[in-house]
């Protein structure tokens, strides 16, 4: 009579991936993912920690810089890091963007991806009607003030244009400076580029601005060659005496 010895079910090993950590875990729907920022690193991101945390945050980014940096690695990532249907917590607006216009794009941005925004201290939240429509209100009050101040630029351009004031890079060389260089010149104490150093303004700058001298016109390309053009016809109307 033979005996079967039974063998344990095989039991399937635990591979890396099980024993991850849950945050590194690609977020489920409907999560809430917090932003954080100071602009020195001798300001504490207690307060905004404690206020993103108590409002239920799975995770927190956090930078370390001035609003106005274009860019911000940790607010990059959280970026990237938001799904369909997850909602971006700060504790206040200036926390994310660099300005209203910035914010601004950044909510539109969020919007067009299925994800919503919430500020703490404002309570503005765009899953609800109210936080829609006050966003919208300050959209439409970022590009109220970007009208303001292209109409106070061109109203600005124009009273300066009335007053003899014409906008661009001021001249290098002021009528004064081009009379003393023209004094310089007729001197014939110094060379064009002792001068041009003297003025502070390039040679070609300095030939640009003076006028060519008379003697410089005659003995250009074509007053020498108008000169010997009239000594050949000379010579053909006096031909030389044959010896």
């Amino acid at each position: 009579m033979s005996t079967t010895i039974a063998t344990p079910p095989k039991t399937r090993r635990r591979s890396r991936r099980d024993t991850s950590p849950a945050a590194a875990k690609p977020p489920r729907r409907g999560d809430l993912l917090g932003y954080a920022r100071v602009s020195t690193d001798q300001q504490n991101l207690a307060l905004q920690l404690d206020a993103l945390e108590a409002a239920g945050c799975r995770r927190i980014f956090r930078d370390v810089g001035s609003g106005s940096l274009k860019h911000r690695p940790q607010l990059e990532e959280c970026l990237s890091f938001l799904r369909p249907g997850d909602t971006l917590v700060v504790w206040r607006l200036d926390r994310l963007g660099r300005g209203l216009k910035h914010l601004i794009e950044l909510v539109e941005d969020l919007n067009s991806r299925e994800i919503a925004f919430k500020s703490l201290t404002e309570d503005i939240d765009t899953t609800t009607s109210g936080g829609r429509l006050t966003f919208h209100i300050f959209g439409a009050l970022a590009q109220f003030e970007r009208e303001i101040i292209r109409e106070r630029t061109r109203a600005g351009v124009a009273a300066a244009r009335e007053r003899g004031r014409v906008g661009g890079r001021p001249p290098a060389l002021t009528p004064d400076k081009i009379a003393i260089a023209e004094t310089m010149r007729a001197q014939k104490k110094m060379t064009m580029p002792a001068i041009a150093e003297a003025l502070d303004v390039s040679v070609a700058t300095l030939y640009r601005h003076l006028p060519p001298r008379p003697a410089a016109l005659a003995a250009s390309p074509d007053a020498v060659t108008g000169d010997s053009a009239g000594r050949r016809a000379g010579a053909r109307r006096h031909p030389p005496e044959e010896r």
